[in-house]
């Protein structure tokens, strides 16, 4: 499988499978800052494509690997983590976590230690932030999961994925 730019894994024979957007941002483009800590930090608005037959839920992992400089890491920071999203849900919603997720979704627990979206807040240099989509053959029972439980549940589960990076650094407008 290849990774397209538009974010989708590309099977064999060239089909399109899962595709991950943003209306707020392009791939690899910078992320504006209302969805950071220096604005109004709320979640940004996520479209998707191409979900798998037999796929009975999503789930959706934020991160961070440049945590604290992108010159020398040494951990991924965890931003958002939503699991059991309906596999009819086509997207979400700028300002979702807020606003109102899809019937039935759950929000895990992030390195924030809070169910919350938590928006970009690097402390130096430019971070990149990679949007993860998981299409799931099964819903899965947890309660205010991590990454790691999450990852952990659905290792063998995932029907396909797809992937968005967006980038920040403090003062982007």
């Amino acid at each position: 499988m290849l990774l397209s730019a538009a974010g989708a894994l590309q099977g064999v024979d060239g089909a399109m499978a899962l595709t991950l957007t943003s209306p707020a941002f392009e791939p690899s483009a910078s992320i504006p800052s209302i969805y950071t800590c220096e604005a109004e930090n709320v979640s940004p608005p996520l479209a998707w494509d191409g979900v798998p037959e037999g796929t009975k839920s999503l789930a959706l992992i934020i991160d961070d690997p440049d945590a604290p400089d992108p010159k020398a890491p040494k951990r991924v920071w965890v931003h958002w983590v939503l699991y059991n999203l309906p596999r009819e849900a086509k997207g979400l919603a700028h300002n979702a976590d807020r606003a109102g997720l899809p019937a039935g979704t759950v929000q895990g627990l992030t390195d924030f230690k809070k169910t919350a979206y938590g928006g970009p807040c690097p402390p130096i240099g430019r971070h990149r932030y990679f949007h993860k989509l998981y299409a799931l053959d099964t819903t899965l029972d947890l309660v205010n999961a991590t990454k790691a439980e999450l990852e952990a549940a659905m290792k063998t589960h995932v029907l396909a994925e797809a992937e968005l990076i967006g980038t920040y650094q403090k003062g982007d407008r």
